[in-house]
């Protein structure tokens, strides 16, 4: 393996393990179980996120990223004929189970000051779900004057310190509020699917 590559993956397993750490002790959370838990040396971990607050923010950047991919993704698969319903409905499911693995690392990063918008991330899901928004309304899924930024007041105050069960019964009663009454059978089966491994 070359070095480079060497590095890459340590990077991701630091990254891994202050997810875990963080989400397990805040942000009392050390550089030195980081490390352990990474199975790294500090000095690695230094190497790659000087202090804690660099860490963070790079934690939350990956989070957004993936909210990015999976929203690039749900657009490709409506290009190739999905619902653009289903996409948005499965979209909104898997970034709130995402948000409440990760909502004690933000709670961390507010209270390091570390950044907690990626502004390339957040405009890459934003032109991805726009799509699919127009793509609903025109099949009228969804009523015509829902938003992007009403899917991120959704998602900002989304019961994510709640259970699962608590969060898929909000999900189920919030979406019955933006749907069109022909999708409303469709939405019955919002928050039963099985979130997505991490």
């Amino acid at each position: 393996m070359s070095p480079r590559a060497d590095a890459v993956r340590n990077r991701q397993k630091i990254l891994d393990a202050a997810r875990e750490q963080i989400t397990r002790s805040g942000p009392e959370a050390g550089m030195d179980e980081i490390a352990a838990a990474a199975g790294v040396a500090v000095g690695t971990l230094y190497r790659h996120f000087p202090n804690k607050t660099d860490l963070v923010t790079a934690v939350i950047a990956e989070y957004l990223g993936h909210v990015a991919d999976d929203a690039e993704a749900a657009n490709a698969r409506l290009a190739a004929g999905a619902t653009a319903i289903d996409e948005i409905t499965s979209f909104v499911e898997r970034v709130l189970e995402t948000s409440a693995v990760d909502h004690a690392v933000k709670a961390a990063a507010r209270a390091l000051g570390a950044a907690t918008v990626d502004e390339a991330a957040e405009s890459r899901a934003r032109a991805a779900v726009e799509p699919l928004i127009a793509a609903a309304q025109k099949d009228g899924d969804l009523h015509p004057d829902v938003t992007v930024d009403d899917f991120y007041l959704l998602i900002s105050s989304a019961p994510i310190d709640q259970p699962p069960e608590a969060r898929a019964r909000w999900l189920t009663l919030v979406f019955r509020g933006l749907v069109g009454p022909e999708s409303l059978k469709r939405s019955e089966n919002i928050g039963k699917r099985r979130p997505p491994s991490r």
